[in-house]
């Protein structure tokens, strides 16, 4: 409710106002009863007085009345006339006429007097003159008791209010004196009440506007009554609401470091589906910064129809009240358009303290990898189920393969051979090695060695061309190699044979139909690694395929990322990386898809990287 204008501001403003207030009522209740009572008994004492100065007169002019004196007569009267309490003093006849007057003014009796003479006879008459006051009118009785004059006295009315008006003025300078001291005394008793809650004010103010600097507290406590105990009790809740709010503070700030970093997507929604808060990793899914998502809708933000499936959990939160387990959802993110995603939706009520639903939460978790990781799981435990089976055929093959080299060797030295059947055994001696050969080759790549020996990067490239010899030829590419002598390099030999293998069989399946060309040079080289300059192995591996745009360049590394539906894991890269990474080396990849098409992989090995 506003105040009225009129009303003081302030606790001293207010206490003077009452004081002054409190003093005019005082004032005016003692001069209407003090005055009224002092008037009565004046207005007493002057008719006492003036009956006895008006018998006074009649008696005075008794004698020098019968002795038809006249001079005397004027004499008294004017003696009687020279009292400062009276204004004028006449002795007329029975009938009225003026025998002696003082002042000498005028003879006749006026309008109020005359009628008093039809009163006669009578001993002492007061009545109102002319003025308004009172006057006097007494018999002057001769010695025998007959009237022969009648004696008029008319009071001073100066003189007979004199006494009310001085007590007037003396009640007047009593209450301005008193008025002075209570004022006085107001300020002093009302400094020590505004002075600290003055002081409580300004650091309320501040606190008010800016809660988390109250520099003004404790409040200084500047007096030893209740507003003393008031700025003492602030003062504690003060400190108790800063404590309250620093661990509020530091519980918060956990709360939003867990949003923020946590690898799941956090958010809250209203009742009319605007997000209220969101985390920064279900921003990202949605390709969005944090600021756009607040107060917005939820299908400015969800498209693919997913959002008619969490609008649908929402509604079924906010009307039940029970949360909503994992709801799988599976569409794509704006991020990656055109790669399948799946998320897991949990759904959670924030109940106020009415225990109404007032927002809901969801928390997103992406199963997407877990997927992949299932499927490629389920992939890899069949190419090693065929790893397996593929060393095994090639074990039971070797074993045949001596025997059969064996007999071709005692066929070719039998003597009843000639010449041409001599030279067709050699080829099938010949055949039968490079048959040896891709048997062994597929036993080291399941044979692996788990510690890392000496080895020549050209004598590797060369067993892998060999396993990919029948593809190559039948893809109708041609191969350039190019080995300067390089020195031994410690390695994982079965590593770097499916490191070499994964990427020329990529070269070889991305070359035209009409054949291409693959080229691989090896040399001695030198990298620098941070500020570091080492000494190691470049091996160079080109083609002139198709390319790769770049969208698909920049995923190449990613697990389960591969654009070969029906025959890719999207692993080969992934893990060619890691070995390259094991090797502490380095892994460069160029490609061009407009003309010249191709792409060139750059692997450089350091010489000590393995240790």
């Amino acid at each position: 409710m506003a105040m009225p204008r009129f009303i003081p501001r302030t606790i001293i403003g207010q206490l003077i106002a009452g004081t002054v207030l409190m003093q005019a009522v005082l004032l005016g209740l003692f001069l209407s009863l003090t005055v009224r009572r002092e008037l009565d008994d004046n207005d007493t004492r002057s008719a006492q007085r003036l009956e006895s100065q008006t018998m006074l007169l009649a008696h005075l002019v008794q004698h020098s009345l019968e002795e038809h004196e006249a001079e005397d007569t004027q004499r008294l009267v004017d003696a009687v006339r020279a009292s400062p309490v009276i204004n004028s003093a006449r002795i007329t006849d029975m009938d009225g006429n003026t025998l002696a007057l003082s002042p000498a003014d005028s003879d006749a009796l006026d309008a109020f007097e005359r009628p008093q003479l039809e009163q006669l006879p009578f001993t002492y008459h007061s009545f109102r003159g002319q003025n308004g006051e009172m006057e006097g009118v007494a018999p002057v009785l001769s010695e025998d008791g007959r009237p022969i004059a009648l004696a008029w006295i008319e009071p001073d009315p100066v003189t007979l209010h004199r006494n009310p008006h001085s007590l007037i003025q003396n009640a007047l300078v009593y209450a301005l004196l008193a008025l002075l001291v209570n004022v006085m005394l107001a300020v002093i008793l009302a400094r020590t009440i505004s002075r600290p809650l003055s002081i409580l004010v300004a650091g309320t103010k501040e606190l008010a506007i800016d809660p988390e600097h109250s520099d003004k507290f404790p409040l200084p406590v500047t007096s030893f009554n209740e507003a003393g105990e008031l700025t003492e009790s602030f003062n504690t809740t003060v400190m108790e609401l800063r404590r309250q709010r620093a661990g509020l503070r530091e519980t918060l700030a956990m709360l939003d470091s867990m949003l923020a970093t946590a690898p799941i997507g956090f958010a809250f929604y209203d009742r009319q589906l605007h997000y209220v808060r969101v985390n920064q990793y279900l921003a990202g899914i949605n390709d969005l910064p944090i600021e756009e998502h607040i107060g917005r809708h939820l299908r400015d933000m969800v498209r693919s129809g997913l959002e008619l499936q969490i609008e649908a959990g929402i509604q079924q939160v906010f009307d039940t009240g029970e949360p909503l387990y994992e709801m799988e959802l599976q569409g794509e993110a704006p991020d990656q358009p055109g790669t399948p995603r799946s998320w897991i939706i949990s759904f959670y009520p924030v109940h106020t303290e009415e225990q109404d639903v007032h927002w809901v939460g969801t928390v997103v978790i992406e199963t997407t990898q877990r997927r992949r990781s299932e499927d490629a799981l389920r992939k890899t435990e069949k190419l090693a189920a065929a790893g397996r089976l593929a060393a095994s055929i090639a074990h039971e093959i070797n074993n045949p393969l001596e025997a059969v080299t064996n007999l071709l060797y005692l066929l070719q030295n039998h003597p009843s051979l000639d010449m041409e059947a001599r030279r067709y055994a050699e080829m099938a001696q010949s055949e039968l090695g490079r048959v040896s050969q891709i048997t062994q080759q597929t036993l080291r790549f399941y044979r692996q060695s788990t510690q890392p020996t000496p080895g020549n990067i050209g004598e590797i490239l060369d067993s892998v061309l060999l396993l990919h010899n029948a593809r190559i030829h039948g893809a109708n590419v041609k191969v350039e190699s190019e080995y300067r002598p390089t020195a031994e390099l410690r390695a994982f030999g079965g590593e770097l044979r499916q490191l070499f293998a994964n990427l020329i069989g990529n070269a070889v399946d991305a070359m035209p139909r009409d054949g291409g060309r693959l080229r691989i040079r090896v040399r001695q080289s030198q990298a620098w690694f941070g500020d570091q300059r080492v000494s190691g192995v470049r091996v160079t591996i080109a083609d002139t395929g198709c390319g790769m745009p770049e969208e698909v360049r920049r995923r190449i590394f990613e697990p389960f990322f591969t654009t070969k539906e029906a025959t890719g894991t999207g692993l080969g890269l992934w893990v060619s990386e890691e070995i390259v990474l094991k090797h502490a080396g380095a892994l460069h990849v160029r490609s061009r898809t407009a003309p010249p098409t191709g792409t060139v992989f750059t692997i450089f090995i350091p010489y000590d990287g393995i240790d």
